[in-house]
């Protein structure tokens, strides 16, 4: 059992703490009451799946949709203003929960800095603009992250309970939190001091599975559906030769990018953090926290290595990565803490100005923010077109804009289709909303004119949408005469 006394001054981090994080989120909110941009087609997708709920969805397991339904239910409207409202609450609170494990480990110097530092990572702030997976289960890891080191500390099985039971959380956002689980039995193995005991760790763990449990056994419901795209998005996975071309210039890409993800001070003292722990630098809570985020790097590196890996992908990193980069730089460079915060504060504030300002600026006559834009613009032109020609449903094969059409198109009574599939399906809008036998009078979308009794059918429409992310594509729609159907792809 580790014997970690509260640090003499820790109690008065809270304070400053808090009410540096409360700010940002404020300002946050008050930027998004102002932002110009669309919903983007995984915030278009969540929310739909929250209108539909359930205890799994297609490619992401269920809370980010329990949690936009409930906040649009109490908001008594379905507003991209409430849909990503969520996100700058969530990344503040975990600060706060962060801030006190460093209050707790480091004193109330270092909790300062660990909330303001990652209230304002770059990552943080984009996801309090954009409402994602990652965002909704931050506090939860935070959280698992704290009941972790309160149940080294003390051996109580409440802490074991809180610990298991907000990791579970955090898998119900994204399966990207098994990582905890990761990090606390490599902790368990390589750092003694932090040993939780056989009794804790049963705890733990039964916590965990039936937290889960729903999802999983949604998943095994469902043809595991869930765990199949997860493996697709993996990619070497489901390669025959997962090692047959190494993609250096995707690992390259990918590592260049965590500078931008966390900052580029911020992570740069992250890997000298790592290698001070591998020299035998720190206690057993730093090289424990190490095991915490080095790994999930180290991983998500390699998917980088013989697949593709986003940038995102490697967030979990940042959470206990926090409470090892910031003790660094404070201990050997304090004066680039400052430094940090100028730089990724200068971001957080230039990154709501552009959602507010847009379409504007723009880049070579495009728009900054062009793929945010002009997706609700296009679903008002496709629904007032199939108002006009009496049809009661839109069928379009580009995911993209069916994300959009249920959400711009949710209180117009159309229905809204996606492809008919023999195989396992690509999408959840395959999954859920497939064109039935008998669709009735219908607006489709296609890539081609469809061939009815040898002769093309002539376009009903063509539509544009000007700047935004559809600029110079002509995306066109037919009605389909009397008798000819569509088959399935």
């Amino acid at each position: 059992m580790l014997t970690n006394p509260v640090q003499p001054e820790a109690r008065s981090w809270l304070p400053p703490v808090a009410g540096f994080v409360l700010a940002v989120a404020a300002l946050r909110l008050v930027a998004l009451a102002f932002n110009r941009t669309d919903l983007f087609v995984d915030e278009s997708q969540y929310w739909l799946w929250g209108q539909n709920l359930d205890f799994g969805y297609y490619s992401k397991p269920p809370l980010i949709a329990w949690v936009i339904r409930a906040v649009t239910d109490l908001a008594g409207s379905d507003a991209p203003f409430w849909v990503r409202l969520p996100g700058a609450v969530l990344h503040g609170s975990t600060a706060l929960i962060l801030a006190a494990l460093a209050a707790r480990i480091h004193g109330a110097r270092a909790a300062f800095w660990v909330g303001a530092s990652y209230v304002t990572a770059p990552f943080a702030t984009v996801g309090s603009l954009l409402i994602s997976t990652d965002t909704i289960m931050a506090p939860f890891y935070a959280l698992a992250i704290f009941g972790w080191v309160r149940l080294a500390e003390t051996r109580f099985a409440r802490f074991a309970i809180l610990a298991g039971g907000a990791a579970g959380m955090a898998c119900l956002a994204k399966y990207a939190a098994v990582y905890f689980l990761l990090g606390a039995v490599l902790a368990a193995i390589l750092v003694p001091t932090m040993r939780i005991g056989w009794r804790n760790a049963v705890v733990l763990a039964l916590t965990f599975g039936a937290v889960i449990l729903p999802n999983a056994l949604w998943n095994l419901s469902h043809d595991m559906t869930t765990v199949s795209h997860t493996m697709d998005n993996v990619g070497w996975v489901r390669s025959d030769s997962p090692l047959g071309a190494l993609n250096l210039g995707g690992l390259a890409g990918f590592f260049a990018s965590q500078f931008a993800v966390f900052g580029p001070v911020l992570f740069g003292a992250l890997l000298l953090g790592f290698v001070q722990a591998g020299q035998g630098g720190g206690r057993g809570m730093a090289r424990a926290l190490v095991l915490f985020s080095l790994p999930v790097l180290a991983i998500v590196c390699t998917q980088a290595l013989l697949s593709k890996a986003y940038a995102n992908w490697a967030v979990v990193t940042y959470f206990a990565g926090t409470l090892i980069a910031v003790p660094y730089l404070l201990a050997r460079a304090p004066r680039l803490l400052p430094v940090s915060l100028v730089i990724n504060g200068a971001i957080a504030l230039l990154l709501p100005v552009l959602t507010i300002t847009a379409p504007l600026p723009d880049r070579g006559g495009k728009p900054v923010l062009q793929r945010y834009l002009g997706r609700a613009a296009l679903s008002r032109q496709i629904v007032d077109t199939a108002v006009a020609k009496g049809a009661g449903a839109v069928y379009a094969q580009d995911r993209d804009i069916l994300a959009d059409l249920f959400y711009t198109g949710r209180n117009t009574g159309l229905a809204f289709y996606a492809p008919k599939t023999w195989g396992r399906p690509h999408n959840y809008y395959e999954q859920m909303f497939a064109l039935p036998d008998t669709p009735g009078q219908t607006l489709y979308l296609l890539s081609a004119a469809p061939v009815c009794d040898g002769k093309a059918v002539a376009p009903a429409a063509t539509f544009t949408t000007g700047q935004g992310v559809y600029s110079g594509r002509e995306i066109i729609a037919y009605v389909l005469p009397e008798g000819c159907v569509l088959g399935a792809s």
